[in-house]
C-alpha cells in the first residue's frame, strides 16, 4: 500500500533532486486544490513514472491517463500492470477511433508511417493528437513530463503556461530535471520502470517508431530515426502556430 510520505532519496542521489522533488510535490498539491479537474498525461516512460509516483503518494486528486496507440511495446503493456498492482491504482486508457485506423491502413497500409513524415505526421495525430484531445475536454490543466534536455525543441519550455489550443493550463514540472535527476529519484524511491529502458531505450514511444540508442547518441535519437532531428514530434506538445 503507497502512503502519503515525503519522498526519500538516498544521500548518494544527492540533496538536488530531493529539493526538486519536494518543489513538484508542492506544485501538485496546489494544482490538485486550484485547477481541478486537472490530469496527467502518462506515457510510462522514466520522467512520467517520477511524476505517477509522486501524484499517486501526494495529490491523487489529479487524473492519471495513458494514450494507448494499439501499437505499444509489450514491456510497456507490462508495466501498466505492474503499475496497477504496485500502487492499486487504474490509469485511464484513451484509444484512437477505430475507424480513422481502418481507414489510414486501407489507404496507405499499417507501417505507411515509414514513408513520409506527412504520413508518419498523420498516423501520430490518430493514434495521439485526436486521443489527447478526448482526455482533456472540459479540463483545467494537465501536468506532463517534458524536460528542456529531452530535445532542442524543448530546450526552453517553461514551467507553466497556458495552453491555447487547448484551452487550458499547462505544468511542465520536470521541465528542468536533468535525466540522472530522473533516474536517481526512480532508484532511491524503488518506482518500478520499462523494462527496455535496460536495453538501451532512453525514450519510448510505439514499437514500430523506437528503436534503442546507442553510446552517444542524443536521448531522443531512437524515436522516429529514419526523420531529420528537427521533425522529431508527434504533435502532442507542438504548438498550431509553429505546426
Amino acid at each position: 500500500m503507497i502512503t502519503r510520505n515525503k519522498p526519500q532519496l538516498s544521500v548518494e542521489a544527492g540533496a538536488a533532486p530531493e529539493r526538486k522533488a519536494e518543489s513538484v510535490t508542492a506544485l501538485l498539491s496546489k494544482i490538485e486544490k486550484d485547477f481541478a479537474p486537472a490530469v496527467f498525461a502518462s506515457s510510462f516512460g522514466a520522467e512520467d513514472m517520477v511524476l505517477l509516483d509522486l501524484i499517486v503518494r501526494f495529490a491523487p486528486g489529479i487524473e492519471i491517463f495513458t494514450l494507448d496507440t494499439g501499437r505499444l511495446p509489450e514491456e510497456t503493456y507490462a508495466l501498466m500492470k505492474k503499475v496497477s498492482e504496485h500502487y492499486g491504482v487504474k490509469v485511464r486508457a484513451y484509444f484512437p477511433e477505430a475507424r480513422a485506423v481502418e481507414e489510414y491502413v486501407r489507404q496507405h497500409g499499417p507501417n505507411a508511417f515509414y514513408e513520409s513524415v506527412e504520413l508518419r505526421k498523420a498516423c501520430c495525430f490518430m493514434r495521439k493528437v485526436e486521443p489527447l484531445k478526448r482526455a482533456l475536454k472540459d479540463k483545467k490543466a494537465w501536468v506532463t513530463g517534458l524536460r528542456r534536455e529531452q530535445l532542442a525543441t524543448r530546450s526552453d519550455i517553461p514551467e507553466s503556461e497556458f495552453d491555447q489550443d487547448h484551452g487550458l493550463h499547462k505544468f511542465n514540472l520536470l521541465y528542468d530535471w536533468t535525466e540522472k535527476e530522473v533516474w536517481a529519484y526512480i532508484r532511491a524511491n524503488n518506482v518500478p520502470y520499462n523494462a527496455l529502458h535496460d536495453k538501451g531505450y532512453a525514450s519510448i514511444g510505439c514499437a514500430p517508431c523506437t528503436r534503442a540508442i546507442t553510446p552517444g547518441e542524443d536521448i531522443r535519437a531512437g524515436r522516429w530515426w529514419w526523420e531529420d532531428e528537427q521533425n522529431k514530434e508527434c504533435g502532442l506538445h507542438r504548438k498550431s502556430e509553429a505546426a
